[in-house]
């Protein structure tokens, strides 16, 4: 098919060939970006016959974009290293004619595990996500955090992507420590959004009701009780870190505030 499968990456070794040879399945072209990654994710992917390119992180929105003009093909399909195409969405695409659709670009379901658990609590399923779109119509918003493609002129495939989200619970509770909470609270304090010291209760509370009684995590057994749970602490460290910077210099000035990444 005349359509360029898209993948961003920083140390993608484990996931980046078994991505590429994903895409490969329906894609005449692949296109990483890669971040400068220190692994073999870049000799791996030209390997598996991607066009590689290098640009340092600037965002998630942002970074996916930058592939765009590189891709030979109007339509691209855009997917995370640790993403998979399902052999029902690979049968789905090859049926169609993109050519010929009114349509600017489509919204498949992502399928998110955790180790080999499918886990469709707290909405991760079916989790909608236009990922498929004709790039002279339609981009990534330009976010540097949950970057999405808008639904204007689209339509949904019954079909899903599959996503390795996170290996175990140990992961699901590391990396927004690690990563998503202090991206967040950076990103809120260079906005200059002030908060009091009841914030990081609050909205760590309110993240986990909302997501274990209104999104249905009582209903996912302990996958959903600990990813509730997970939302929730993640959102409790985002403000706690955001009002540590607003009270402390010491930890302000320790920061790298050139990049939120």
């Amino acid at each position: 098919m005349q359509i360029t499968g898209i993948v961003t990456t920083l140390n993608e070794s484990a996931n980046i060939v078994d991505c590429i040879r994903s895409l490969q399945r329906v894609c005449d072209e692949v296109v990483v970006t890669d971040s400068y990654s220190k692994d073999d994710t870049v000799k791996l992917a030209q390997e598996a016959g991607a066009k590689v390119y290098l640009h340092e992180y600037i965002g998630d929105g942002l970074q996916k974009n930058l592939a765009l003009p590189y891709a030979k093909n109007r339509w691209v399909i855009s997917i995370d290293a640790d993403e998979r195409l399902s052999d029902e969405l690979v049968e789905t695409l090859q049926s169609m004619d993109l050519d010929k659709t009114p349509y600017y670009g489509f919204a498949i379901r992502r399928r998110n595990y955790i180790g080999e658990r499918w886990v469709k609590a707290c909405r991760w399923y079916p989790d909608y996500l236009v990922r498929i779109f004709r790039k002279d119509k339609l981009q990534f918003a330009e976010l540097k955090q949950h970057a999405f493609v808008p639904t204007a002129n689209t339509c949904k495939l019954k079909a899903d992507l599959i996503h390795f989200r996170y290996h175990s619970y140990d992961e699901l509770f590391a990396k927004p420590e690690r990563n998503y909470s202090t991206r967040g609270a950076k990103i809120l304090f260079l906005k200059g959004k002030k908060v009091s010291a009841l914030a990081p209760w609050f909205h760590g509370f309110n993240a986990f009701v909302v997501n274990f009684f209104f999104r249905g995590g009582i209903f996912g057994g302990l996958d959903g009780y600990v990813l509730s749970k997970a939302v929730a602490h993640n959102s409790f460290l985002k403000y706690a870190k955001l009002l540590e910077y607003q009270r402390d210099a010491s930890v302000r000035d320790r920061e790298d505030w050139t990049s939120v990444w």
